[in-house]
């Protein structure tokens, strides 16, 4: 049995997703009141906190199989999955980037289901496609290796 642990930061999230719709609201063309609807700002944390929780449970649900210990922090999600002793350790890092990618992705997508309709189903299955990715990687067992006399 291969253990990882994988930590997720709040607030580099919460960031990501500020700078995604930051990006997206001053890029919207003939609605010169975009970039107020669609840019995150400190007074939506309250929102953005319930998404960060139902992001944290789609994540659990994905995994569940592999899932030793979960723990909400104040600031950060913590994951510790128990993997096949032949999981690639190779797929950790790329597995961390990916998790996270989801995080943002996902809190988009929530987000743009209320200031932005029209590009909320693409970032929907985005995350989806990016959390079916880490169970892809979980699932993953590298080749045995003969032993090299």
């Amino acid at each position: 049995m291969k253990e990882i642990t994988i930590t997720i930061n709040k607030e580099e999230v919460y960031e990501e997703v500020a700078q995604t719709t930051s990006y997206t609201g001053a890029k919207m063309e003939n609605d010169e009141k975009a970039y107020d609807r669609i840019f995150t700002t400190e007074g939506d944390r309250s929102q953005l906190e319930r998404f960060w929780n139902e992001s944290c449970v789609a994540v659990c649900e994905a995994l569940k199989e592999f899932v030793q210990e979960e723990q909400s922090e104040r600031d950060s999600f913590t994951l510790s999955l128990a993997l096949s002793s032949a999981f690639d350790p190779a797929l950790e890092s790329s597995m961390k980037k990916e998790l996270f990618s989801f995080f943002v992705t996902n809190i988009v997508s929530k987000w743009y289901v209320f200031t932005n309709k029209k590009e909320s189903g693409e970032y929907a299955e985005t995350a989806l496609r990016m959390i079916e990715g880490v169970k892809r990687k979980a699932y993953y067992r590298r080749k045995p290796k003969r032993p090299v006399r």
